[in-house]
């Protein structure tokens, strides 16, 4: 079903890859990408378990827009291991005002299709998603 804002269909492989990470963290993270072409989102990069935040970081292209999930581990106060599902919406000054456009708008309805998704996280340099920034919003 296309998003009505954008026009934008969500691939099946996008949710099923998401459920992979967040049931059995099969992959570290996720990149999406929209094929104006085909007007669907579609899964770009698939990050291996043992990946950090950096490889994550480096996966987004530098002047082009992208959605992608991280699934990141941190310890708590207490000690105790967690990890939350971060959905980040990678929109960099750089890129083309179509595609930020259309990223914009489809957005909230991909976010939607994601079920388990914790927090969320806009993008435009690659500062705004140092990994302080990551844990920060893990309280």
């Amino acid at each position: 079903m296309a998003n009505a804002a954008s026009g934008m269909a969500v691939h099946d492989d996008c949710k099923l890859k998401f459920l992979e990470l967040k049931a059995k963290r099969t992959f570290r993270f996720i990149v999406y990408k929209i094929e104006e072409a085909q007007k669907q989102v579609v899964v770009e990069k698939l990050g291996e378990p043992g990946q950090s935040h950096e490889d994550f970081a480096k996966s987004l292209p530098a002047d082009e827009c992208r959605y992608a999930v991280f699934d990141f581990d941190f310890v708590t106060a207490e000690s105790c291991q967690k990890s939350k599902i971060f959905f980040v919406a990678w929109s960099p000054d750089t890129a083309k005002v179509r595609s930020k456009m259309i990223y914009a708008s489809s957005k909230d309805r991909f976010k939607r299709e994601l079920d388990g998704i914790q927090v969320e996280l806009q993008a435009t340099d690659p500062t705004e998603m140092d990994l302080d920034v990551f844990k920060s919003r893990t309280n």
